[in-house]
């Protein structure tokens, strides 16, 4: 197969807009769709063909990639888009969509005979914009050269880590990896209101870690977007995060295990939604620390 593709990328957010410029950029013919069609406009300006549905943005695609809001999303659209799909095409399914959601995603899949991968990413707004994103993919050995260039063009690295997508190892590994990561922008805001709430001067607890084990560029990063009020546009949003903050507790739950800090971290973040914050940076569960939007 030529290494350059025909892929239609379905869903333009932060991330997939991202994604759709670094395949346009790569000399991969695009093709783009996204529910809110002004999202998707601007990408024509990178070679982007913006299509009025999914039906028409995969039709004659080598590759479909997905990267829309949640598993439910992901199969209404690609069910919007059966009539343009063909037999033995591949799908590169990076939506962050829970274990439970891949599962019928591959269900489609086989239905239409696509080859499935199971391919969420690790990264925010800036390493996507990059290309340097890390990709996670579960997928058929045999399919693997078909995708591949997809994968380069949107990503630094690709860690496989099974040979049946429907498996869902690899949307498990992202579970795991975003447990911390929103475990930790939390505790990063805490920690900034509890020195707000006592009267500390946030630098003397930066002074106070500096160099040692508990220093952390993710938490000067975070800590920084908070302090310096840059929270759009955001990196990775705060709707978005409490959405997965909710699929993490889910999986927790149907492994037999309580995962109260992830709860925690799914109420803060739809408080400081409720708050008015649901399109700024992950950060900005700061503001639910207090009771009124700051």
């Amino acid at each position: 197969m030529t290494d350059k593709l025909t892929v239609s990328v379905l869903g333009t957010g932060i991330m997939g807009a991202a994604m759709a410029r670094n395949l346009a950029r790569a000399g991969h013919t695009v093709r783009a769709w996204n529910r809110s069609v002004g999202k998707a406009r601007p990408l024509a300006a990178d070679g982007v063909e913006i299509a009025d549905s999914p039906a028409e943005a995969v039709r004659g695609a080598d590759v479909v990639l997905t990267m829309l809001y949640d598993g439910p999303a992901a199969l209404d659209v690609m069910r919007q888009a059966a009539g343009g799909l063909r037999p033995g095409i591949s799908w590169v399914q990076s939506t962050t969509a829970g274990v439970e959601a891949i599962a019928d995603l591959a269900a489609f899949a086989r239905e239409q005979g696509l080859v499935f991968f199971d391919a969420p990413v690790l990264g925010t707004r800036q390493p996507a914009e990059a290309g340097q994103l890390l990709v996670l993919a579960a997928g058929p050995v045999e399919g693997r050269d078909a995708v591949t260039p997809v994968l380069d063009a949107v990503g630094a690295r690709t860690v496989w880590t099974g040979e049946d997508g429907a498996e869902g190892s690899a949307t498990r590994l992202k579970l795991v990896a975003n447990s911390w990561v929103l475990a930790v922008t939390n505790a990063a805001g805490e920690t900034l209101a509890l020195a707000k709430a006592l009267g500390v001067d946030p630098s003397g607890f930066f002074d106070a870690i500096d160099g040692g084990p508990l220093d952390m560029g993710y938490l000067r990063a975070k800590s920084g977007l908070i302090l310096d009020g840059t929270l759009s546009p955001a990196q990775f949003a705060v709707s978005t995060a409490a959405k997965d903050a909710r699929l993490i507790v889910e999986a927790g739950e149907r492994g037999g295990v309580r995962l109260d800090v992830a709860a925690a971290s799914a109420e803060r973040f739809e408080r400081a939604a409720a708050q008015g914050h649901g399109d700024e940076d992950m950060a900005a569960a700061y503001f639910a620390s207090f009771d009124e939007k700051s």
